[in-house]
């Protein structure tokens, strides 16, 4: 005979396993699991391998760093790494796996803005959290994102100013078909206006192309003063043998590049790149305690792989994280976006804040000159860390989003142009 208090009882349990049921399954992963689950989410593969391969090594000794102490909470850091293969749908697929199957906690990663841009809607999808360790565009502030990379308001709009005092006013843009470069250009053109520098000429070479001949033909006919260059990938070290085959040297036409690293410079011989500059918040060559200590730790696990901007914006993002997890004292992403905002690390570049408005880094800016060792001597650096504006105040929200709103809609919802070979794809019967 069931009693009334049984039938109650196993009611309450009915209803329970109806409600665990209709959990989404990312949330059963928060509540299940005996181990800290993050993802690394970049391209291992492809045209951005070079560059972002250095940025997970940064990120799993982070990681390691904090497993060696014990972990955070009494749990250790479970890491499932993916590939997005320089592809931002494959970006997309995979942010969504390690969401919805590997049930990861937070995600470290993405280099190229279209990556971001296509990971962003799933990260809010399913309110899991992204640390993004680029420099980029701008004209962007997502609550489920924290941004450890630069904004134009420190490195491209003070590098500009800058090189229009020392280098010249007449500038050629150079960049990758893709919305980084565009946006930035767009932002830069918006600047020298003010400025009364000019632009003489404006190119976009497809992701991972190699055909610089138009460049090259652009820049004896034009002869600017400067290149600013926003190409991302291996496509540099065809900018850069284009230029010393054609015999355009840095005391002629310096370049001043705002993706290329000490990584990305590995395969360009150092007489292609002598005299040239790079604008970051970090370089290796700071000379302090912790970037001392820092860059000795990644040497002794790394070996000689250069250390770039990214790899440090990377370990920061997973100490934050860190930092976040123990005052919180729990890592659901949905509470580590809120205890995450105002915190202050002291990194290897200086140290850094969290802006509780807009979720970007108070930063420095920095340019170097790149030496005879593929090291960069530093020429500038700001006084202190920058504050973050995600729309500069050449430009404003409803003007900036109607024009990324456009890049968008004429590369048919993506966010780079369609390479050749993804036409050909499209095109197959």
């Amino acid at each position: 005979m069931i009693t009334t208090n049984t039938k109650a009882w196993l009611l309450t349990l009915l209803l329970l396993a109806n409600l665990l049921t209709a959990l989404p399954s990312f949330a059963k992963g928060y509540m299940n699991t005996t181990e800290i689950r993050v993802g690394i989410l970049h391209s291992l593969t492809g045209t951005m391998a070079a560059s972002e391969k250095p940025v997970v090594d940064a990120t799993l000794l982070a990681i390691e760093q904090i497993n060696a102490k014990g972990g955070l909470l009494g749990h250790l850091i479970e890491v499932v790494i993916a590939d997005g293969k320089s592809e931002e749908s494959v970006f997309a697929h995979e942010a969504e796996r390690l969401i919805t199957e590997e049930h990861v906690n937070v995600i470290f990663g993405c280099w190229s803005s279209a990556s971001r841009k296509a990971v962003l809607p799933i990260i809010e999808k399913y309110n899991n959290l992204l640390f993004y360790p680029m420099q980029y565009e701008g004209l962007e502030a997502s609550h489920h994102i924290i941004y450890t990379g630069a904004l134009p308001n420190q490195q491209i709009l003070p590098t500009v100013s800058w090189a229009m005092s020392h280098l010249g006013k007449r500038i050629y843009l150079l960049g990758s078909d893709a919305i980084f470069s565009h946006a930035a250009n767009w932002l830069i053109k918006k600047q020298l206006s003010l400025l009364q520098g000019q632009v003489v000429g404006e190119r976009y070479i497809p992701l991972g192309s190699n055909d610089m001949d138009a460049v090259i033909t652009d820049i004896r006919k034009l002869a600017p003063d400067l290149i600013l260059n926003t190409i991302s990938g291996n496509s540099n070290n065809a900018l850069f043998h284009a230029l010393k085959r054609a015999a355009i040297t840095a005391n002629q036409t310096p370049v001043i590049s705002f993706s290329l690293d000490a990584a990305g410079m590995r395969a360009i011989p150092v007489n292609e790149l002598l005299g040239h500059y790079a604008a970051w918040s970090y370089f290796s060559t700071i000379d302090n305690k912790i970037n001392r200590q820092f860059t000795h730790i990644l040497r002794n696990k790394l070996g000689d792989t250069p250390i770039t901007a990214s790899m440090e914006s990377a370990w920061i993002g997973v100490n934050l994280w860190a930092d976040a997890v123990r005052g919180a004292q729990t890592w659901n992403p949905l509470t580590i976006q809120h205890s995450v905002l105002n915190q202050s690390f002291h990194a290897p570049e200086a140290v850094v804040t969290v802006d509780p408005v807009t979720h970007h880094l108070w930063k420095s800016a920095r340019i170097g000159k790149i030496t005879s060792h593929k090291t960069f001597a530093i020429v500038w650096s700001s006084r202190q860390p920058q504050r973050p504006f995600p729309y500069p105040l050449i430009t404003n929200h409803h003007d900036a989003k109607l024009f990324i709103k456009q890049l968008n809609l004429s590369w048919h919802g993506r966010w780079s142009a369609p390479t050749d070979t993804q036409k050909a794809k499209n095109t197959r019967p």
